[in-house]
């Protein structure tokens, strides 16, 4: 895989066109007077609850049939339990979806033997944002700038292995010398930031959109509560540009490309996909209500209203991306993997 081909496919997100029908099936005997759940590997409040209800609220109004939509919360080894479950468990009749944690892609490359699921068998309806991960470490930590992160330990909160939060710092540790101590089982961005705020822990790597909805005081003004150190993404995310990026640290192109495949939950972000064995029937028509509910001014202005951004991806573009993704090549992976969970 090439950065250029990741970067062709998400340039393309400024050409999409809402070419296919919501109505290119038949599928409204399916869910009308139906309920269609939406799993969530994470806790309510942080940008996986919130997304997820946000969908709730809009989606089955242009899915044929307009089926009830709920949210179902399973947290757990940073959104994987749930990822597990619906690989391996979920009904495949079309009436359960998955909001998948946004480093699905690089827990499998990472993880091969404990990650329980071919990503490649989920089909992806579309995305609502991405975000660049974002280290944040509370002022009074006696850390200002990343550099100083080679100096001192910082304690991080993490919700588990398979999350940014831990993958992030764990990667920072390995190729910058940083000396971050990462603290696992917490449940949700919302309950992480309020360890941070009670000093339980000094930092976090959180999606800016999680910061800046929940947080964005804690960085303004003259005794502003915390710094934003480095960001994760494929280019810098808006409002923090000043905020370096994890590449612009790192010297070799190894690294480098240890780095860009961390960063592959920059693009994958909020969103829904079917789970294996769901009928073919489905994907064209869910495919377009999402792509038609994520263009709705009236679901752009409610998710600005709950914190979110809605920079959308088709579920086309994503799964071009996690195919791409999946095909790094083998030494690549086996690099990451080992400086990442070496004796852990």
């Amino acid at each position: 895989m090439k950065k250029s081909i990741l970067l062709a496919t998400i340039a393309g997100t400024a050409a999409f066109a809402m070419g296919t029908s919501v109505h290119a099936q038949d599928i409204s005997k399916i869910y009308k007077d139906r309920t269609v759940t939406i799993l969530v590997g994470y806790g309510a409040g942080g940008t996986y609850g919130r997304t997820s209800l946000l969908l709730g609220t809009h989606l089955g109004k242009v899915i044929p049939g307009k089926p009830n939509v709920v949210v179902q919360h399973m947290p757990g080894a940073g959104g994987l339990k749930a990822t597990a479950y619906a690989y391996n468990v979920m009904p495949k009749s079309g009436k359960n979806l998955l909001m998948p944690p946004e480093m699905i892609v690089a827990s499998k490359l990472l993880r091969p033997k404990k990650v329980k699921y071919d990503v490649n068998k989920f089909t992806w309806l579309g995305r609502v944002f991405g975000q660049n991960s974002t280290l944040a470490v509370r002022a009074d930590s006696g850390v200002k700038t990343f550099s100083d992160l080679k100096g001192k330990e910082v304690i991080v909160g993490s919700s588990g292995k398979g999350s940014p939060t831990f993958l992030i710092p764990a990667m920072l540790n390995a190729l910058t010398g940083s000396k971050l101590k990462i603290v696992t089982g917490y449940r949700g961005s919302r309950k992480m930031q309020l360890a941070m705020e009670q000093g339980e822990v000094q930092g976090l790597a959180l999606g800016w959109t999680a910061w800046e909805s929940a947080k964005a005081d804690w960085f303004k003004g003259k005794k502003q509560f915390a710094y934003a150190l480095v960001q994760s993404g494929y280019g810098p995310q808006k409002g923090i540009e000043n905020v370096p990026m994890v590449s612009s640290l790192l010297k070799n192109d190894e690294d480098k490309a240890v780095a860009r495949m961390l960063a592959s939950a920059s693009v994958i972000g909020r969103g829904l996909v079917l789970p294996p064995g769901a009928s073919s029937t489905l994907v064209a028509p869910l495919r377009a209500a999402f792509a038609m509910i994520t263009k709705d001014e009236a679901f752009i202005k409610d998710a600005y209203k709950r914190g979110l951004q809605v920079n959308p991806l088709t579920g086309k573009q994503i799964q071009k991306v996690v195919s791409d993704l999946m095909a790094i090549p083998e030494p690549i992976v086996k690099r990451a993997r080992g400086i990442i969970f070496a004796k852990k």
